[in-house]
Parts: C-alpha cells; sequence; structure tokens
C-alpha cells in the first residue's frame, strides 16, 4: 500500500551483492497510515532483489573490477502488478567534478535572487 501511495524514496539507496543475492540498501518506504502498529514494516531494511544468477555475475565483475556502484533509478509497477527495480551501474563524481556543480548550484541560486529583486 505504501509504495502504491507514491512512499518510496531512492535518494541515497544503492544494491549491494552479498552471498549470490543482489540486496536494495538505504531504500525507505514509509510506513502506511491506516495500519495498525502489528502490521508495520521497518522503514529502511534491506531488501532482496530477485536477478538471475548470469545478471548477478554480471554486476558483481563490474563493481568489483571498475569501481561502479549499482543504483536504482526508478521503481514502478509492471502488467502483473508486481513491483519492479531498475538499476544502473554508475560512477562517483570526483573531487573536482562536485565542486564544479556547487559552484553552478550557486550561481544559479545568485541569478534567480537577482531576478527576483529586478
Amino acid at each position: 500500500k505504501s509504495l502504491r501511495a507514491g512512499s518510496l524514496q531512492l535518494r541515497d539507496a544503492y544494491c549491494r551483492i552479498k552471498d549470490g543475492e543482489c540486496w536494495l540498501v538505504n531504500s525507505n518506504i514509509a510506513k502506511h497510515g491506516t495500519t495498525g502498529a502489528f502490521f508495520n514494516h521497518e522503514e529502511t531494511r534491506e531488501r532482496r532483489l530477485l536477478l538471475h544468477k548470469r545478471e548477478i555475475r554480471k554486476l558483481e565483475k563490474a563493481t568489483e573490477q571498475s569501481g561502479l556502484t549499482i543504483v536504482p533509478l526508478r521503481c514502478y509497477f509492471n502488467e502483473a502488478n508486481r513491483v519492479k527495480v531498475e538499476i544502473g551501474l554508475a560512477r562517483g563524481k570526483k573531487l573536482e567534478d562536485k565542486r564544479d556543480t556547487i559552484k553552478q548550484r550557486d550561481q544559479k541560486r545568485e541569478l534567480s535572487r537577482q531576478m527576483k529583486a529586478f
């Protein structure tokens, strides 16, 4: 019910391969408001993703060799009303890239302030 209500947060989430299984870590599924305390779940627990063995091996090889990270891109319901998580491989930013992003964000903020004052 919480997923159908759109209360899933994937902002800081990533996937980890442990013991030949793929786990979604740091995702947050909020508790559903109308159910009692007995039926509620732990919001930030690790959730197992169902993948084929060859997919898991391929992802594990990519993360070990080239330093990539498995990240969830989006979550949706398929035609059979099952929850699907689309995952992808990503590389983290270098320090100078982070600085450039911060600088651009500050410039946009300053420009919007000036436009608002004008």
